[in-house]
């Protein structure tokens, strides 16, 4: 039987609440995607804003799903891709010890290149060694709540850098509302792409059940305040990346200036911002670009690593309440390590093709195999019948799922072309 404790949260939904939506919308926004974004607005002006508003709702239905799920069970998500069969771990296997760590390595990158603008003395390399070990350090002891308030700061931080960026460049509002209309722009299918997929999504969306969990949201008497949650989190990073368009579109687009498609774009456009308002504006945005880079290495470091304790947990038949296994346990420790150091061997000699390779085939399917699972596992018995999927949820879903595998085809194009120069 529910007890009055366990749904008093749902009917008073208080703001303070929120807090492992933002984690999971912000992790999932880093410097690949900031610049994707940027590329979007240089190239098309606000011709893909809509597209920035089909990924925020796309997240919302997966991480809603996510949510509801673990809630509706007392399961992790990984104890639901468990129950489809052998083939789940052998896909999620590989793909968490492959993709965490290329990422670790792209992660502590991502932090040092704003941190060498600024401050010149040390090397990109190293300011991201040192990122990494600041990062490990932060989520190391396991205590959410102290988590929770660094990925906030953070996110507030990287927010209001880039609306003061988005309002020093005034916005065309009237081209901004037309860019609200869909349509693609000749050329530019890649770009819808990379935006609607980029905005707050990776392996992280998958991390938001053990979020809410070490929040002590952990029945179904918490669905509305975990609703509110990612419907906040997601409007917020939302107003976020639709800043950054705005300033791609009438810092770059209208003067006609392009930047580079790597993170060092950003670097470009910081230089362009100082050159036309001042230094101040151009470390202000430097700033930005490192908050957004730090919260996404902070919340991989905490969040996936408590997926993978739950993963060695389930493939050594441990109880899912061992220490081990849980925030703070032995295992979530140890992908911590593997997250940070290992990966800076990357920093000094980088990737070697057939990591490039393994990295780009097992990252491009995660989404479409979020997306199909979650399906699977919420029209089926696995989930309580009043919890399951309705008809436009399961709409919403099949959407998302073939819009990630047309993504992961034009990922896995341009994995190749970079691993053999096409």
């Amino acid at each position: 039987m529910t007890t009055q404790s366990q749904t008093a949260p749902a009917s008073r939904p208080g703001w303070r609440l929120v807090g492992p939506g933002l984690i999971v919308a912000a992790t999932g926004v880093g410097a690949a995607d900031l610049v994707a974004t940027v590329i979007a607005g240089q190239r098309f002006g606000y011709a893909l804003l809509w597209a920035v508003v089909v990924g925020c709702l796309m997240k919302v239905v997966l991480v809603e799903g996510a949510g509801r799920y673990s809630l509706a069970t007392g399961n992790t998500i990984y104890e639901g891709w468990a129950t489809l069969g052998r083939w789940t771990t052998w896909y999620f296997a590989p793909y968490i010890v492959i993709w965490g760590f290329v990422y670790g390595a792209a992660a502590m990158a991502g932090t040092g290149l704003p941190l060498a603008s600024l401050f010149p003395a040390l090397s990109v390399t190293w300011w991201g060694i040192l990122s990494g070990l600041v990062g490990a350090a932060l989520v190391w002891f396991g205590k959410y709540a102290f988590f929770e308030k660094v990925c906030a700061a953070l996110v507030g931080v990287m927010f209001v850098t880039m609306f003061i960026a988005a309002v020093l460049t005034l916005p065309n509002i009237p081209e901004l509302i037309t860019g609200l209309v869909p349509r693609i722009p000749e050329g530019g299918l890649i770009n819808v792409l990379s935006v609607a997929g980029g905005v707050g999504g990776t392996i992280t969306l998958a991390a938001y059940g053990y979020w809410i969990r070490e929040k002590g949201w952990t029945t179904p008497g918490h669905m509305r305040v975990m609703r509110l949650d990612n419907t906040v989190a997601y409007t917020v990073t939302g107003i976020f990346v639709i800043s950054t368009l705005i300033v791609g579109a009438e810092l770059l687009y209208s003067a006609g200036i392009a930047v580079e498609t790597g993170d060092e774009g950003l670097l470009d456009l910081s230089r362009v911002l100082g050159e036309r308002y001042g230094s101040w504006a151009g470390t202000v945005f430097l700033i930005g670009f490192w908050s957004a880079a730090m919260s996404s290495l902070v919340g991989v470091w905490n969040g996936v690593s408590m997926m993978f304790a739950d993963f060695i947990g389930h493939a050594r038949k441990l109880p899912k309440d061992d220490p081990s296994v849980r925030l703070g346990g032995t295992w979530y420790k140890a992908y911590i390590l593997w997250l940070t150091f290992p990966p800076m061997i990357m920093l000094f000699v980088g990737q070697p093709v057939w990591l490039i390779l393994a990295y780009g085939v097992l990252g491009a399917f995660f989404m479409p195999f979020l997306a199909v699972t979650l399906l699977w596992i919420l029209n089926t018995d696995r989930t309580p019948q009043e919890w399951r999927n309705g008809m436009v949820v399961n709409v919403l879903m099949g959407i998302c799922a073939l819009l990630f595998a047309w993504l992961a085809l034009t990922q896995l194009q341009s994995t190749f072309e970079r691993a053999f120069g096409g």
